[in-house]
């Protein structure tokens, strides 16, 4: 298993099908609420499991001094396998060595125990986006 920075527009395409794949088919998230006007101000991330297939994505920006982690997901097949782990742990050490010390997260509701064992702390009351329930959540890093 490697988590790349994306640097090239097959592995672009490769997380965008991650994405697409969990967010769109699975989740019925409309594409042009999936895939929006802050792709080309993010740094991507792919998940590549022994095969070179590509199962996890991620992406990464900056608002206002702090670190906004967004679209983390991995394919059903690959999920309970330290994959959406191995993302974020990359996207943190990408985020530190860009000087970045505080996260922040929209979590869908039913991913909360996952970002809490990573540490995230929620922060704020639930809402929805895309039609699903969500929370903030932040980290000092």
């Amino acid at each position: 298993m490697e988590v790349k920075i994306v640097n090239n527009d097959q592995e672009l395409a490769d997380a965008f099908e991650v994405r697409k794949s969990v967010f769109i088919h699975e989740q019925d998230v409309p594409e042009e609420e999936e895939i929006d006007q802050f792709e080309s101000d993010s740094v991507h991330f792919v998940l590549y499991d022994d095969n070179r297939k590509a199962t996890g994505a991620g992406r990464f920006r900056v608002l206002d001094g702090i670190g906004k982690v967004e679209r983390i997901c991995v394919l059903k097949e690959n999920r309970k396998a330290g994959a959406g782990v191995a993302v974020m742990n990359k996207i943190e050490d990408y985020a530190k060595s860009q000087g970045i010390s505080t996260l922040k997260l929209n979590a869908q509701t039913h991913a909360i125990p996952f970002y809490s064992k990573l540490g995230y702390e929620t922060v704020s009351e639930e809402f929805m986006d895309a039609g699903i329930p969500h929370k903030t959540m932040k980290k000092s890093i």
